[in-house]
């Protein structure tokens, strides 16, 4: 998009608002597409951003840059004694955009707030299948289903969750991307009918920017909800600007077409923060970049061939040539050291080539399958050129790696498959701040075929992460933490890279804007100057 039809789009909002003509317009460079714009079925970060950090709210939310929990569309909440219920107490008078396929007739209620949860839990409701090949990846990955007894409507302002036993994360979990409320009316209008895919490709929310149109590929228009429960956004027009190669990115953010750009080149921040026109931000991501290796398949069912697997990896020689002079900490644990319970008595498999040789020889590793994406992410810059890396590195103790390379949808979709052979690059970003977000999300029974790319299901691990999810002592969650850690490390289902350090990019006009630990890109609250 250049500047002169960002000009235009402006000036087409000012008049379709009916205000003036110098509506603000923010241009927001993303890494990638969408696959849709209902937060429930996806799991990028760039869908977020897309959709249930634009055009949705939830019960609870995290203040910006950190992750503590405040007041959503719920007001207020109780907790019983026992931690087994949650009566949710919600705001009057929010609204649900209208657009020219949905009028709404009435206030958010609890009936909003149940479909939103129940369509991802009830497998005999029409929006348990209501998309081809649909999974609720998130809402199985947090275990929701097991621990969801009920959701119940108290009256139009009060809804009432029950946990069939406590569990701890619950309330941050609930400010996470899957917990995003829809419009039960428009839900039903679309069901009446028959469009019901409509759900994710015209969203409706009560979020601070309202969804106008998408270009596959190419840009989505927003506009500035006029009635956001939290008074209108000093931003009238929002646009996306679908940008996935870096270089590109950053070339768009240096001629003033777009406002704010996400993950740099590493090898390009110096010059960028050497431009007075732009601001870089800087922030040590709460993120982990690692490699899993399918446990079901042998010979990577056995923890002496994917420790020899990691054994071979020159993994500080990788993190330099990959993160160069933007900085990547090496990961000792899943959790990276800034959130608590990580257990610094934990080390990663040191690199030795001699003895990882002699272990694949022994089990007759030969060949391995590796995986690798075209996109950029936070915790790894360039996927395509770690596997050209690591595959250098284990040719050296005599293993051939046959890297196979997909677009960012379709290489999540094909990686969670329970059959994929080999290793598969992924990494991830927490979501509330909670250990439980990295352990039970990533490497839990239940994740398994959801975003459990390593298939590894241990008993030991399992026990320990489930018994700190039903108690709300500290020292007890964390001892329980610290103990999985130590089975993780011993088991070895991946191979951790490294917790990187996360860029931004702002034009100088962007006032407003933070950096989030949570990886997303959120722009309620921001402005800029003419």
């Amino acid at each position: 998009m250049n500047l002169m039809k960002t000009l235009l789009t402006a000036a087409a909002l000012a008049a379709m608002l009916g205000g003036s003509a110098y509506a603000k317009t923010l241009v927001y460079c993303s890494e990638a597409s969408p696959a849709n714009f209902d937060p429930g079925t996806t799991t990028g970060g760039n869908d977020f951003d897309a959709s249930s950090r634009t055009i949705y709210s939830r019960l609870v939310e995290f203040k910006h840059g950190g992750t503590e929990v405040e007041p959503g569309l719920a007001e207020s909440w109780d907790i019983s004694a026992d931690g087994l219920t949650y009566t949710f107490h919600l705001r009057a008078g929010v609204k649900f955009q209208s657009t020219d396929y949905f009028k709404p007739t009435r206030d958010l209620n609890a009936d909003d707030v149940i479909f939103s949860f129940m369509r991802q839990q009830d497998d005999k409701s029409p929006w348990f299948t209501y998309l081809p090949n649909l999974s609720y990846d998130y809402y199985v990955g947090m275990d929701m289903p097991k621990y969801t007894k009920s959701w119940e409507k108290v009256d139009d302002l009060t809804v009432k969750l029950t946990l069939t036993e406590p569990n701890a994360p619950m309330l941050a979990n609930l400010g996470m991307d899957f917990a995003s409320i829809m419009s039960k009316e428009y839900a039903d209008q679309l069901a009446a009918s028959g469009n019901l895919a409509d759900l994710a490709s015209k969203p409706i929310g009560t979020g601070p920017f309202q969804f106008l149109d998408y270009q596959l590929d190419s840009t989505i228009r927003y506009a500035a909800f006029p009635d956001f429960y939290r008074g209108k956004e000093k931003i009238d027009s929002l646009i996306f600007s679908i940008t996935p190669d870096a270089t590109t990115r950053m070339q768009k953010v240096i001629a003033g077409e777009c406002d704010v750009m996400p993950y740099p080149n590493p090898a390009d921040v110096p010059a960028l923060k050497a431009n007075a026109d732009l601001v870089v931000l800087q922030q040590a991501g709460l993120n982990i970049g690692y490699m899993s290796y399918n446990t079901t398949q042998a010979p990577f069912d056995k923890a002496e061939v994917r420790h020899a697997l990691n054994m071979a990896i020159d993994r500080d020689a990788l993190i330099k040539a990959l993160f160069q002079e933007a900085g990547a900490e090496p990961a000792q644990n899943l959790i990276p050291p800034t959130m608590w319970s990580w257990n610094s008595a934990v080390n990663f498999d040191a690199y030795d080539p001699e003895a990882a040789k002699k272990i694949l020889a022994d089990n007759g590793v030969t060949s391995i399958e590796l995986w690798a994406s075209d996109r950029v992410r936070p915790y790894n810059p360039n996927f395509a050129r770690a596997a050209e890396l690591i595959q250098a590195d284990w040719s050296k103790v005599g293993v051939t790696a046959t890297i196979t390379t997909e677009e960012w949808t379709k290489y999540r979709e094909d990686g969670k498959k329970k059959d994929r052979p080999g290793a598969f690059q992924i990494g991830w970003t927490g979501d509330n701040g909670d250990p439980d977000n990295f352990f039970a999300t990533l490497f839990s029974c239940s994740a398994i075929g959801v975003s459990n790319y390593s298939s590894w299901c241990n008993e030991s691990f399992e026990n320990d992460i489930q018994k700190a999810k039903t108690t709300s002592d500290m020292a007890e969650r964390t001892k329980l933490y610290e103990d999985a850690q130590v089975v993780f490390a011993a088991e070895a289902p991946a191979f951790l890279l490294a917790h990187s350090q996360v860029y931004a990019v702002t034009s100088k006009k962007v006032v407003g804007y933070q950096m989030d630990p949570l990886g997303i890109h959120r722009f309620d609250g921001v402005d800029k100057t003419e």
